[in-house]
């Protein structure tokens, strides 16, 4: 059975690491004493070993040892064998090219679905959808496929911002890019807001967090979903 979390961000303005979702990693994690982080994204361009000491102290005050998926010698044994697993927020091109060029991708779907609790936040949590193609990021590498591991049946914009009232920037909005996006592709995408994620227990799928999110259906206008709410896209299906 499928035990995920799929957070906006991993740190408020003005919060600690990962310290809004501590309750919950608690609850995904329960029974968990070690943990693989996977920290190909490698946000602002950190070394993972910094990356590694700033995941570490966070999970040393749940009692859970964590290790980097880059210093096994086979990555696919290693994701296999984790008790849980931690996906980091950076850069989405750069974590699913090193993703799929070790030939890992696939195998951490399948390993997610048998019942390994996942938590991802930011690009962690791009990689949980179909796409990683509603991603903020810019593309600094090439990735041989946008295609993740679609844990959910939707894309996610990770860190999604409504446009700010009275604002002089001439640039495209969010809610712009995502219809843009729907101009050549059908997937649905849900906007998650800083304070938000994506609870998935099964096959049961809904929004948290403080905020409501925003989805986002071709051809359709765009709605919002309460924390709690149910994510079934399916029955939205006929609404204009």
């Amino acid at each position: 059975m499928k035990n995920v979390i799929l957070a906006s961000t991993s740190t408020l303005y003005g919060e600690a690491y990962l310290t809004y979702l501590k309750e919950e990693i608690t609850s995904l994690f329960n029974n968990v004493s070690e943990l693989i982080f996977i920290p190909f994204a490698r946000p602002g361009g950190i070394s993972y070993e910094l990356y590694m000491q700033n995941v570490s102290n966070f999970f040393a005050l749940l009692n859970i040892r964590v290790k980097g998926l880059h210093d096994f010698q086979d990555p696919a044994e290693a994701i296999n064998m984790a008790q849980g697993i931690f996906t980091g927020g950076g850069n989405t091109f750069l974590l699913v090219k090193t993703l799929h060029e070790l030939g890992v991708m696939k195998i951490l779907k399948e390993t997610i679905e048998n019942g390994t609790p996942y938590l991802g936040t930011s690009a962690g949590s791009n990689i949980g959808g179909v796409t990683m193609q509603t991603t903020n990021d810019m593309p600094i590498v090439y990735p041989p496929d946008f295609k993740t591991m679609g844990l959910v049946p939707f894309n996610i914009n990770a860190h999604y911002l409504d446009p700010v009232p009275g604002s002089k920037h001439n640039g495209e909005t969010r809610e712009t890019r995502i219809r843009e996006f729907h101009v050549f592709n059908d997937i649905p995408v849900v906007g998650l807001r800083e304070g938000s994620w994506i609870r998935v227990k099964g096959n049961n799928i809904s929004t948290e967090g403080k905020y409501t999110s925003k989805i986002f259906l071709p051809n359709k206008e765009a709605f919002e979903l309460m924390p709690g709410a149910a994510i079934d896209l399916g029955k939205h299906g006929s609404e204009g």
